[in-house]
């Protein structure tokens, strides 16, 4: 695939690691969504957690179109043996110089490195099928656990802000870029 192309419709993409599989976003998800994405698991993030299915279904159809028109690689993270739900994960602005990932598992699920195996892939993805500078990370600074993955990846802090979340929920953010592989 030529890099320097926009990538179009993302609806088809599929990514598997030794553990997940991650499949496009869709109304499937919808329940388990709304009912894992809790204020808890909200805590360090700018979105709040929803408080009716309605909001929740209103960000899948708007993250479908942009799966559709390739503005984001928004997926559901699953468990590859028994497909259980885990998770969010995307890659957002993916039609950009600087798209940005965003992640959310649900409480039981964390701890397990589960986000670390998610990002690879998302970043592996986009090595592959995307030609972008660098990949942005935002994160609080008291989320530790969060904080592990993009430094990981190697990246490095670029920007501080402060940040308050829908919920009302304010921390301190830290910005990471993450750069290609150089090949």
């Amino acid at each position: 695939m030529n890099k320097e192309k926009t990538q179009k419709n993302l609806i088809d993409e599929r990514l598997e690691t030794e553990r997940l599989l991650l499949l496009p976003i869709s109304m499937k998800y919808c329940d388990d969504i709304f009912r894992e994405f809790t204020k808890e698991v909200t805590v360090y993030m700018y979105p709040r957690a929803a408080e009716d299915v309605s909001e929740t279904e209103e960000f899948i159809n708007c993250s479908i179109d942009d799966l559709k028109n390739g503005s984001s690689l928004q997926m559901i993270v699953l468990l590859k043996n028994n497909q259980e739900f885990l998770g969010c994960a995307g890659l957002h602005r993916a039609n950009t110089k600087t798209p940005e990932f965003g992640i959310w598992l649900k409480k039981s699920a964390q701890g397990q490195d589960f986000g670390q195996e998610t990002i690879n892939a998302l970043k592996k993805w986009a090595d592959e099928n995307l030609a972008y500078d660098y990949l942005l990370y935002p994160v609080a600074d008291k989320n530790l656990a969060s904080r592990k993955i993009p430094e990981a990846l190697g990246g490095k802090i670029a920007k501080e802000y402060d940040q308050v979340g829908l919920g009302g929920n304010a921390y301190h953010c830290l910005e990471y870029r993450i750069y290609p592989v150089e090949k």
